[in-house]
């Protein structure tokens, strides 16, 4: 047994999982990702239940739940009883009465998983997929992979997030846990989109500020879905206030490497052509989801022996 083996019995949150938990599941998602393979004996049921768009959370789990032999059942929003009027700690009850081993959930509300995980009756294990512009535990342990990959450590890295910070359950789940392991923080993007709670975490900055000093380069995805505009916002501008555009780009360290958790907007977040630059790593971020999320799923079901 690799001594990066862990036992969980949710991963809901960063802020719930101690830094030796972090650093295990890291390790572990570089070993899967290295070739180590797993056997179940017993057959584990994971339903993955997606109640926003979501491709690359909702395929990785479902890769990584496929490659540890895991038997998924199959859950539609569209075709559920949550079009009955339905609640989720309903659906998950039934999900839990029916035998299955873990819920991957993603859904709009802010910590909708409390209630579930505090249910005595609910059984199943929950796997918090995102909630609302809460939190992101995987998408941050797939970045936290990616980092530790390139540089094998985090204290001292400069680590700058940039763009709609506010509405980023990814740069909310980031900034808590890369702090806690001795990153050096910045934020950047419009203002309007930066609450004070990112104050204790680091420095507001322009991007310009900052661009040829980080180590990490990370941009967020403006979304719109969330925002309510009362004028008419522009890309361009967008981009050229606050995006990477080519100039900025020759500014970064050779060292340094771009980030982003996808879908990028591209000409908004950044230049269309610097998406798979020699310095951007957000494909090798997706490739690094899967085996995380591998990690994860292991560890969970590990806490239900």
């Amino acid at each position: 047994m690799s001594s990066n083996q862990i036992a969980l019995k949710n991963l809901v949150s960063m802020e719930a999982l101690s830094n030796e938990e972090v650093m295990a599941l890291i390790k572990r998602g570089i070993e899967f990702k290295n070739g180590a393979k797993v056997h179940y004996d017993d057959q584990h049921i994971v339903a993955n239940l997606f109640f926003e768009s979501s491709t690359r959370t909702h395929k990785a789990f479902e890769v990584a739940e496929l490659k540890l032999g895991c038997d998924l059942l199959d859950f539609d929003v569209k075709t559920s009883s949550v079009n009955k009027g339905e609640t989720l700690y309903d659906t998950i009850l039934t999900m839990s009465a029916l035998g299955v081993d873990v819920c991957v959930i993603r859904h709009p509300e802010v910590d909708y998983y409390k209630e579930l995980i505090e249910s005595p009756t609910i059984t199943t294990s929950i796997v918090n997929g995102g909630d609302g512009s809460g939190q992101h535990p995987s998408q941050s342990l797939l970045d936290l992979m990616t980092i530790y990959q390139e540089f094998g450590r985090f204290d001292g890295l400069k680590v700058a997030i940039a763009g709609d910070l506010d509405h980023s359950r990814v740069a909310k789940s980031n900034m808590q846990i890369l702090k806690r392991l001795g990153a050096e923080l910045y934020f950047a993007g419009p203002e309007e989109w930066r609450s004070q709670e990112f104050a204790g975490y680091g420095q507001f900055v322009t991007i310009d500020e900052v661009i040829d000093q980080v180590d990490v380069m990370m941009f967020l995805r403006v979304q719109h879905e969330r925002h309510d505009y009362e004028s008419i916002f522009s890309k361009e501008n967008y981009h050229r206030l606050h995006g990477l555009t080519q100039e900025r780009y020759d500014r970064m360290k050779e060292t340094a490497i771009l980030m982003h958790p996808a879908p990028v907007n591209r000409d908004v977040e950044i230049a269309d052509h610097l998406v798979e630059a020699p310095k951007s790593r957000i494909v090798e971020q997706m490739t690094n989801g899967v085996f995380v999320r591998m990690a994860i799923i292991e560890a969970v079901l590990k806490g239900r022996e």
